[in-house]
């Protein structure tokens, strides 16, 4: 796959390259990234030719949001494509205070669920200020997962403004499950998704309706997540994640019968992760993260690494893709 080929989202206009840059790393996810880390990641990633960016408030509490708005200061704004989302609204917390989820020495906010309009509002304007913008490409409604009633009757609506007046080209909803954005494409009119997790070399959820519904429906599927959270990164190993939490050992048997097959034709499992969900017509971009240049650059030559027909037909053969699934 030329990973900087690129792809239309929906019918938006927007190009993106098919390798983007997720930035939950830049936040902290699992472990702590410095700013002197973090900005020479996205001005590789640009150096690179890779064209899209994601990012969203949660992400280290304004830390990712404002590592890529100090990255980009001085970069031509025609020159990407950037992803944010809204959802949460950060309040000021005290820094002892905060609990130690996900993300490593975040900002000192504590993220708040509010799907409604006027927090939707108020999130934009927040996210243009940390990443120092006037514009947003494209804007998600972020894990609206037990509040979908809000998400659709106040976010929704919200966007669907934003998008009217210009301040945004794209509409969509990122979720680490593959249903509510089937109902979303059923029940609104969006421009994308961002499905993290739930297509991947073992996950194969988006391919039972959601998938095929936004072929139907012209709505591009980004792929977050292609690792299941390092998984497919580390190998079926003791305290790989899966889903942001340890790997079940079902996973690590899944992971471990994969590992066998590319070992026998001399493949990368993180190629094969890379490149599995971007045979999908479905699927514009593939978006991993990193946490140092090097990673980065690792996806980038994986993304481009040659991987033989023979190597999809032996997964299929040994179950781990499903018969309907496309692959490269």
């Amino acid at each position: 796959m030329n990973p900087l080929a690129k792809a239309e989202i929906g019918k938006t206009g927007l190009q993106v390259t098919r390798l983007g840059l997720g930035t939950a790393p830049l936040g902290g996810l699992f472990e702590d990234v410095p700013e002197a880390r973090a900005l020479p990641i996205v001005k590789r990633a640009l150096m690179l030719g890779i064209n899209f960016l994601d990012t969203a408030p949660l992400y280290g509490h304004g830390k990712s949001e404002t590592y890529l708005g100090k990255a980009l200061a001085r970069v031509p704004r025609s020159s990407y494509v950037l992803a944010t989302k809204v959802g949460r609204l950060l309040v000021p917390a005290d820094p002892s205070q905060l609990e130690k989820r996900e993300f490593d020495h975040p900002f000192p906010f504590k993220p708040v669920f509010d799907f409604s309009y006027d927090a939707v509002m108020k999130s934009f304007e927040e996210s243009l200020k940390r990443l120092n913008l006037d514009r947003i490409d494209l804007l998600h409604i972020h894990d609206p997962d037990s509040h979908y009633e809000q998400a659709i009757k106040g976010a929704y609506p919200a966007l669907a403004r934003l998008r009217r007046e210009g301040v945004i080209r794209a509409i969509g909803a990122g979720m680490n499950q593959a249903e509510m954005p089937a109902r979303f494409a059923r029940e609104g009119d969006f421009d994308c998704f961002l499905l993290a997790g739930r297509y991947t070399l073992i996950d194969h959820t988006g391919l039972k309706e959601l998938l095929p519904l936004c072929v139907q429906k012209g709505i591009s599927i980004i792929i977050g997540g292609p690792y299941n959270s390092g998984v497919l990164a580390s190998g079926a190993k003791p305290g790989a994640k899966f889903d942001y939490v340890d790997a079940p050992q079902e996973v690590l048997q899944k992971v471990s019968k994969a590992a066998e097959v590319c070992a026998r034709h001399g493949v990368a499992m993180k190629a094969a992760a890379l490149q599995f969900p971007l045979a999908h017509p479905a699927v514009v971009s593939v978006i991993p993260g990193a946490r140092s240049v090097e990673e980065l650059e690792e996806n980038f030559r994986l993304a481009d690494q040659p991987i033989p027909k023979e190597f999809w037909a032996d997964l299929r053969k040994s179950g781990l893709i499903p018969d309907e699934a496309p692959t490269p």
